[in-house]
């Protein structure tokens, strides 16, 4: 594609330089910038684009994409548009060849659960003949083979190139999880979704949002284009939790037909007498005039809720209902999603989680599962992340408290903020439903751990809440390495003298 030929695809307010130039790359990153590339300058939150533009001009960029009039120059040639986040998006569909427009692509968005609902999905999809390639917070796969991850989902020119791999790898579909942030950064600009799937709003990031108004403005994004310029010929569905709060407002966003789900509601897909034990949750499907049991592997009833909406995906794609549920029933477990930490040790007769809650409603949700199965004390280790919505911090210090029997108050990722100083925003919200001696403090996260499983009685359980399946820490601007479930490993052995 020439130069000349990206104002066919994005809208450009003037231009000037050998804009005859072919190109081959779209890239936001000059340290990515080479011969047959474009870069588009994209003002970040800490810097801004622009001031890369000479770096990525020596690395061999063709051109430069700009917003900000300051840059124009004779040195290189240039296109000034009125949003460089949206041309990065527009251009990067294009300079791919539209990639979307071959796959079939389903999109969850919500606060929680998109992780475990996408590998639902994607296990329906596989099992029933199909090969979905998959993107989301643990890693990108498809098959066997996994691709690396930076954001839940990538930047455009990534995401773009993502699909081009799928499509090599002879997928059909692309199952992907679609945060709040790329559809408000433009990420998934372009791309054609044909199944977008809302599994709830609860209160995050309102660190980037401002208000919830603004972070359900954001997610309604995906299904607002659900429909619009297709070039697909396909169907288009709207899949939503209808015993989430913000339902009916999802609901009014889009024009395409939509497909309900719920546990407390009349839904078009419905689960009824649930039942929820430790080594699974069971339940009877309903939809149309069908009633089928499941029984799943995975325990607590928010994975009720990710069955349904992977079940209800699976059945507009036209799955059959037994592969559907013999899907649903295999799939033993999602990384760091409430995930048993196993040692093979005998003698140890307490158990120890490790999940990725790190919102008020997630925390709720693992605390009142583990609850469910707790013979003895409900141990909780949890903190709170750094340079992120503080407001969720007294809230799920008030959770931690009111749900649990003893409470270690540590670090997460603390980013640029004093561990010791998000500890102390949490504390008042603890202080409110948990009594002296009932909770503690320690900062270090693997202190806290092996406190917290040193604490531990027979019959106990221990969540260790917020970080899942990563394997680092974000300290100021260092990557540490840590995983929590290795952590928690050391600390069982220790406890049992081996």
């Amino acid at each position: 594609m020439k130069l000349s030929e990206f104002k066919e695809y994005t809208e450009v307010l003037a231009e000037s330089g050998d804009l005859e130039q072919e190109v081959l790359k779209v890239v936001c990153d000059s340290r990515r910038a080479e011969k047959g590339s474009v870069f588009v300058a994209v003002p970040g939150f800490k810097t801004d684009g622009h001031l890369f533009i000479g770096e990525a001009m020596k690395r061999g960029a063709a051109a430069a994409v700009i917003q900000d009039g300051r840059y124009i120059s004779e040195s290189y040639p240039w296109l000034l548009v009125p949003s460089t986040r949206k041309a990065l998006a527009d251009l990067s569909c294009a300079v791919a060849g539209f990639p979307s427009s071959r796959l079939n692509i389903i999109g969850v968005t919500g606060t929680n659960g998109k992780t475990t609902t996408t590998n639902l999905i994607t296990r329906i999809l596989e099992d029933a003949g199909h090969r979905p390639g998959l993107a989301g917070t643990i890693h990108n796969r498809i098959g066997d083979e996994i691709i690396p991850v930076t954001h839940t989902t990538p930047e455009a020119p990534d995401l773009q190139e993502l699909f081009l791999t799928f499509l090599d790898r002879g997928a059909d579909y692309a199952v992907m999880e679609v945060s709040s942030h790329a559809l408000e950064l433009s990420r998934v600009r372009g791309t054609e979704f044909d199944v977008a799937v809302f599994t709830n709003l609860t209160q995050d990031h309102l660190d980037f949002h401002g208000e919830m108004e603004q972070y359900l403005a954001a997610k309604g994004r995906l299904f607002a284009g659900l429909g619009v310029k297709s070039k697909k010929q396909r169907r288009k569905f709207a899949i939503i939790n209808w015993d989430d709060p913000y339902a009916e407002a999802i609901a009014e966003m889009t024009s395409v037909p939509i497909i309900t789900y719920a546990v407390r509601k009349n839904a078009d897909v419905k689960a009824e007498q649930v039942e929820v034990r430790a080594e699974g949750a069971g339940f009877i499907l309903k939809f149309t005039d069908k009633a089928v049991p499941v029984r799943l592997r995975l325990t607590g009833l928010f994975n009720v809720y990710n069955a349904l909406a992977a079940a209800a995906v699976g059945l507009v794609e036209g799955i059959e209902t037994e592969s559907i549920v013999a899907s649903l029933e295999k799939t033993a477990g999602i990384p760091g999603r409430f995930e048993k930490v196993e040692t093979g040790v005998k003698g140890q007769d307490f158990t120890v989680i490790v999940d990725y809650s790190h919102t008020p409603d997630s925390l709720e949700n693992c605390l009142k599962t583990a609850r469910e199965f707790t013979a003895g004390r409900l141990v909780t280790v949890f903190g709170c992340g750094g340079d992120r919505d503080r407001k969720k911090r007294p809230l799920m210090g008030e959770i931690a408290g009111r749900l649990s029997d003893y409470v270690v108050v540590t670090s997460d990722n603390p980013r640029s903020e004093d561990p010791q100083a998000i500890i102390a925003e949490i504390m008042p919200g603890l202080r409110k439903t948990a009594l002296p001696g009932r909770y503690v403090e320690i900062p270090d996260r693997r202190e806290a751990i092996f406190h917290a499983v040193r604490e531990a009685k027979p019959g106990d359980v221990v969540i260790i809440a917020g970080k899942g399946h990563e394997n680092y820490q974000l300290i100021g601007t260092r990557v540490v390495p840590f995983d929590d479930r290795e952590t928690a490993r050391e600390a069982v052995r220790e406890k049992l003298g081996v």
